[in-house]
């Protein structure tokens, strides 16, 4: 069982880059209902990656923590996307 809980991301806004406080995440593109597939997505030892499906370009920002992100707002909260 995962010790911990990947943070998920959206891009609602339609920023060019959104930097995280995350190396392994999910990105969703927008908002349910206007999400595409949820992708995993892992930096591995890279500082940056682009979302295959809705080209954002996620940065890894090292003062940033979690689900942390700038622009604010950009992480989905789980509890809302399940209602």
């Amino acid at each position: 069982m995962a010790g911990h809980v990947v943070p998920h991301f959206h891009n609602s806004a339609g920023v060019p880059i959104i930097r995280i406080g995350a190396k392994e995440f999910m990105c969703v593109g927008a908002k349910p209902p206007y999400d595409h597939p949820h992708v995993f997505l892992d930096m591995g030892s890279d500082d940056e990656i682009i979302c295959p499906y809705c080209s954002t370009l996620y940065r890894f920002d090292h003062a940033l923590h979690g689900t942390d992100t700038v622009p604010a707002g950009c992480a989905l909260d789980m509890t809302d996307a399940a209602a």
